[in-house]
């Protein structure tokens, strides 16, 4: 077997895009969802990780960026494999726990990022209506996620936890 030059070898490994975003939720299992400028489907506070950026610093100033709040993660609550669906390439999905936030709390925040129309507590039900139905799942299972304490592994949203 013939071995490569550590450089090509390097070249050839795999890439994945990475996203990171934090949930916010109410008492009642509202969740906080963002309405972008630049696409048709509602989100999650979050974004695409930089180039040599961690997940976790992504989620924490996207969120700063996007609706102005400034909070410490809580923990990891979802980490979701994305297949390739011929537009976007595989890539993986964290979700953090932002806490609970008032509808109080949601009506002070200042959105100040172009990127972001409008921000608002959504029930489940609705928040299928607004979203991808992979993210959809995603959300379901870090609100679940949230409840247990229990990391949830998920595959397109679907959690594989059992």
């Amino acid at each position: 077997m013939d071995l490569l030059p550590f450089d090509e070898y390097v070249r050839s490994l795999p890439r994945r895009r990475m996203a990171a975003g934090v949930l916010f939720h109410d008492s009642s299992g509202r969740v906080l969802l963002v309405e972008p400028s630049y696409k048709q489907h509602w989100d999650i506070p979050g974004g695409v990780v930089d180039a040599g950026e961690a997940p976790w610093t992504t989620a924490r100033r996207e969120v700063r960026e996007e609706i102005g709040l400034d909070r410490r993660l809580g923990q990891l609550l979802v980490i979701d494999n994305i297949s390739d669906d011929g537009r976007m390439p595989e890539g993986l999905a964290f979700v953090w726990d932002g806490g609970l936030i008032t509808d109080a709390d949601v009506a002070a925040l200042t959105l100040t990022d172009p990127e972001i129309t409008s921000v608002g507590l959504h029930t489940m039900q609705q928040t299928i209506g607004k979203v991808t139905p992979s993210l959809a799942a995603r959300i379901d299972a870090a609100l679940h996620a949230s409840q247990t304490g229990e990391l949830t592994l998920c595959e397109d949203g679907k959690s594989i936890n059992g």
